[in-house]
């Protein structure tokens, strides 16, 4: 079982959740927070078996992650 840093937003029409430091694209969502986070576990167990255990192969690892709001 591998741990991952996942990334789940609210919308005015629901969740949307990503993981961080996989390669590839993988999004879930759902109308709750834990429907969202369901559905985005789901996707990345599909993601690993689809093309393997080297989408876990970052260089280097993700650490942490910051969200930080910015006027540009």
């Amino acid at each position: 079982m591998r741990e991952f840093k996942i990334i789940v937003e609210e919308h005015p029409d629901g969740f949307v959740a990503y993981p961080i430091g996989l390669q590839g694209v993988v999004v879930g969502q759902g109308d709750t927070y834990e429907a969202a986070l369901a559905n985005i576990k789901s996707a990345i167990r599909f993601h690993m078996e689809t093309f393997g255990e080297e989408v876990l192969d970052i260089d280097p690892p993700l650490l942490k992650a910051h969200i930080e709001e910015a006027a540009v």
